[in-house]
């Protein structure tokens, strides 16, 4: 049974960081490609930033480029989102995403394994 477990949420000022894990299990990430989406109270759920299976190339929404990173280690299962210089609008409740493929996939609706989400906020 595919699952996706997402860690690493919280409450954070503005200017803060908080790194995001998200751990797969009943299968391996060697060829599936990932990625991070969010959404926010009464927003459609948008992407964030997409990895292929190889890490070799990514994606990034253009409101994160330069403050996230992405990154992956497919020998611990496991995908990451580094979130820095975090603004309020960075609000929302974060989920990683996994499809089979090798490609970059960069739109939500491509993705149809989806873990639980986790809460990001960013207040003073």
């Amino acid at each position: 049974q595919v699952q996706l477990v997402e860690s690493g949420g919280g409450l954070v000022q503005p200017g803060g960081s908080l790194r995001l894990s998200c751990v797969a299990s009943g299968f391996t990430l060697d060829d599936w490609a990932t990625g991070w989406f969010r959404q926010a109270p009464g927003k459609e759920r948008e992407e964030v930033s997409c990895i292929t299976s190889s890490g070799g190339r990514t994606y990034y929404a253009n409101s994160v480029k330069g403050r996230f990173t992405i990154s992956r280690d497919n020998a611990k299962n496991t995908m990451y989102l580094q979130m820095n210089s975090l603004k309020p609008e960075d609000t929302a409740v974060y989920y990683c995403a996994a499809r089979y493929g090798i490609t970059l996939y960069s739109d939500r609706m491509q993705y149809d394994n989806w873990g639980q989400g986790t809460q990001v906020t960013v207040s003073s």
